[in-house]
């Protein structure tokens, strides 16, 4: 993806960013890395939390992809989160969640704990449309990147659920309604030189 028109930002700087703003779920500041499967997004959010913790944050990161049901339903993340963590952060209590086993394809039966942090990272498709944000991150990267990205993680024999998965998120992005609380739209694939783990490419109108 062509740079043009961008801007570079770094993580320690969206780090203060985030710090110097109001915390909407309870006592914690809730940031969302929002973008297409094989963007980059679960990079991001692991450099970014890397740069809140080194700021003096006490950061909690989370995937969606741990709150699926595996292929079955973009959203179905949603109401475990939100009932799971959210509601008790924002109640100012600590959390606890199940995570979806990808090889067994079901939830595990046990519970792992989760201290109420000062900032949330949530990382996945559809993060930057719930309620309470202090702060949206859109990635973004090309179909063809994306699709190639996920097949080199999963393998080619997933591609049709890569295929029908893509196709359920140009309809969930299609109205643009997902990407009206985005803050920062970021270039998941820059073709010029920086310092991946300290900056990244803001793109023009974000």
């Amino acid at each position: 993806m062509s740079t043009e028109g961008t801007r570079v930002g770094t993580y320690d700087g969206l780090a203060k960013q985030v710090l110097g703003r109001d915390a909407r779920l309870g006592e914690v500041r809730l940031v969302a890395v929002d973008g297409r499967a094989g963007s980059g997004k679960t990079t991001f959010a692991g450099r970014l939390s890397r740069a809140l913790r080194h700021a003096g944050a006490d950061v909690a990161e989370l995937h969606t992809d741990d709150f699926l049901d595996g292929w079955a339903e973009l959203l179905a993340w949603r109401p475990r989160l939100e009932q799971w963590v959210f509601a008790p952060f924002k109640a100012g209590e600590d959390a606890r969640y199940r995570r979806y086993d990808w090889g067994a394809e079901r939830l595990r039966e046990e519970w792992e704990p989760l201290r109420r942090p000062d900032v949330l990272v949530v990382e996945g498709v559809g993060s930057a449309s719930v309620a309470d944000l202090t702060l949206a991150v859109q990635v973004h990267a090309p179909a063809e990147l994306r699709l190639e990205r996920g097949l080199i993680r999963d393998g080619e024999a997933l591609r049709p659920q890569w295929e029908r998965w893509m196709a359920d998120e140009d309809r969930f992005f299609a109205d643009g309604a997902a990407l009206r609380g985005v803050d920062v739209h970021v270039d998941g694939a820059p073709g010029d030189e920086h310092d991946p783990q300290n900056e990244y490419f803001i793109l023009a109108g974000g």
